[in-house]
């Protein structure tokens, strides 16, 4: 979980921020009303990801937080109640996120959306591809400056091989391109790049010192987001940068809402049936295992009638936190319906299917779901396919039913495994 740090004098101030980064943010929060205690957070945390600082501090009236967070690699949004012209100079020259006056609370909202992007670029890659050194250098600052992983490439060659090695789960937001480079111009990158990705998948930046606009036209024409011209100020670079990120985190949690499961979280079963035939076809290209595992609460229907829908929910819930925590994020979890889910897993051996599933029924077996008083567990039944098929994702869920079934036949044997 990442951790924010907010400093102000002013209790006010510090439970209004608090709550409004608690609404659209799982982070720990850290609160301080003073230089000393600031510094004590500081120094006992192993990582802030992110503060809000206060210039005007009763033990520390001319900002000495600031330079004590910039000194810690702490990226900071600076609030200040008065910004003349001479603080504001001053204020630019730190390696600050940005600074905001405290006036009212559209005030804070502007601060605590910056919190969000700057914590959502933890998570953020980016692909700068230019065949200069030093632009390469001067770009790759300004983004880890903003907390985003940078991966760097000469021409448009390495950054589709580049592109093309990357786990699915690890793909990258932006790539920033130049257009004139050897090997591999920046024009015929982008339509590489458009041939397997959408706009609204991966955001493409063209950087170039060419004005002409029918240049920019033709980048905009076969599928890039955005065009800059060099040079360019840090502002109008991190502004550029920013909307795009905000316009791919837009387009993600729209296809999540479309896609997940409202109550656990889980992919619902239309996503699990498009993705899970992908998925199953590649692993039969690859010539490697899969596991498919499907998974039920036993006696759910007479839990629901004992103690209600509500604790029904309760249950799936935990069920649903349990598995994906336990799994990795490249693994594919949908709830088919009701109380039954669906686990693909690509290139898996026995053993570890075998190791992993004895955990998560481990797991969710000794958990305690709590609702008010009551306090109750539950337990699963898990039926596997394992192994390297030619049949379609059909025939190895059909096979995990089986298996499925004989758990709940043999109550003693929770995990059974179709195909060994």
């Amino acid at each position: 979980m990442k951790t924010v740090l907010i400093v102000d004098d002013n209790q006010i101030i510090l439970d209004l921020l608090e709550n409004k980064i608690n609404q659209i943010l799982d982070v720990t929060i850290l609160k301080a009303q003073t230089y000393k205690e600031a510094v004590k957070h500081i120094i006992e945390q192993d990582i802030i990801h992110v503060a809000i600082l206060d210039l005007d501090l009763p033990d520390s009236k001319n900002g000495q937080i600031v330079d004590f967070a910039i000194s810690k690699n702490i990226p900071s949004v600076i609030l200040t109640d008065l910004l003349n012209h001479n603080l504001q100079t001053i204020l630019l020259q730190k390696d600050i996120l940005d600074f905001v006056i405290k006036s009212d609370l559209n005030s804070m909202d502007y601060t605590v959306n910056i919190i969000n992007r700057t914590l959502n670029n933890y998570d953020r890659s980016i692909l700068v591809v230019d065949d200069s050194k030093f632009q390469l250098s001067v770009v790759s600052q300004m983004l880890e400056k903003m907390k985003i992983n940078v991966v760097t490439a000469m021409d448009g060659q390495e950054a589709l091989d580049i592109i093309r090695s990357r786990d699915i789960d690890k793909q990258f937001s932006i790539v920033l391109t130049d257009f004139k480079m050897p090997k591999m111009d920046g024009l015929e990158l982008t339509l590489n790049i458009r041939n397997s990705y959408k706009k609204d998948e991966l955001s493409i930046i063209v950087m170039s010192g060419n004005e002409e606009h029918e240049i920019a036209t033709q980048f905009i024409k076969i599928g890039a987001n955005d065009f800059i011209i060099k040079p360019f100020t840090e502002t109008e670079f991190t502004t550029r940068v920013n909307s795009n990120l905000d316009l791919i985190s837009l387009f993600e949690k729209t296809k999540e809402l479309a896609n997940k499961d409202y109550l656990t979280s889980a992919y619902n079963r239309r996503f699990f049936f498009e993705s899970g035939k992908s998925i199953i076809n590649k692993t039969k290209r690859k010539n490697v295992n899969v596991a498919v595992a499907i998974m039920d609460i036993d006696d759910f229907q007479d839990l629901t009638d004992i103690h209600g829908f509500d604790v029904g929910d309760c249950i799936l819930q935990d069920a649903s936190k349990i598995l994906l925590n336990k799994l990795r994020s490249s693994d594919l979890v949908s709830r088919l319906k009701d109380d039954e889910f669906a686990i693909l897993l690509e290139d898996i051996s026995f053993e570890n299917t075998k190791l992993l599933f004895e955990k998560i029924e481990n797991a969710l077996s000794s958990h305690i779901v709590k609702i008010g008083e009551l306090s109750m567990s539950f337990h699963i039944s898990i039926g596997i396919f394992h192994g390297n098929t030619d049949n379609d994702l059909k025939y190895v869920l059909k096979k995990a039913k089986q298996s499925l079934k004989y758990s709940k036949e043999n109550e003693h044997v929770q995990v059974t495994i179709n195909g060994h």
